[in-house]
């Protein structure tokens, strides 16, 4: 065996190793996550701010709506330009519903706001990330 075969040999060892040690370490996180999770205590808690979020999303209706009335109308025009303008705000569950305009929270002082997918206005504080 030449030096160069014996070296790419190695190199698969190291690669084989290292996608096994990466597939074992996202297995456990897996597990502890599922195991958080399930906890009846987190389970309490998620629904506890669900609630929430609904209750605030139905305060803020009456005054929000007209947002989700552009909103609306938009997808149904297809308008490119009104749907560019709007919030990038994600909520994890739901993924990205706000439906009011870019940069609300610092000139309107509002929460994202928008619908969730069962159709209930729904109002969240902060945003999902994009690989949610």
């Amino acid at each position: 065996m030449s030096t160069g075969e014996h070296e790419a040999g190695e190199q698969r060892v190291q690669d084989a190793v290292r996608r096994h040690a990466r597939t074992r370490a996202f297995a456990e996180a897996e597990d502890v996550i599922s195991a958080v999770l399930s906890d009846p205590g987190v389970q309490e808690a998620r629904e506890r701010v669900k609630a929430a979020e609904t209750e605030m999303g139905t305060e803020l209706s009456a005054r929000l709506q007209p947002f989700q009335d552009r909103y609306d109308q938009a997808v149904a025009e297809g308008d490119a330009d009104a749907l560019a303008g709007l919030c990038g705000g994600k909520h994890g569950p739901w993924g990205r519903i706000c439906v009011l305009p870019d940069g609300h929270e610092t000139s309107m002082e509002e929460p994202h706001w928008g619908r969730n997918s069962e159709g209930r206005p729904i109002a969240w504080v902060g945003s999902a990330p994009d690989d949610w």
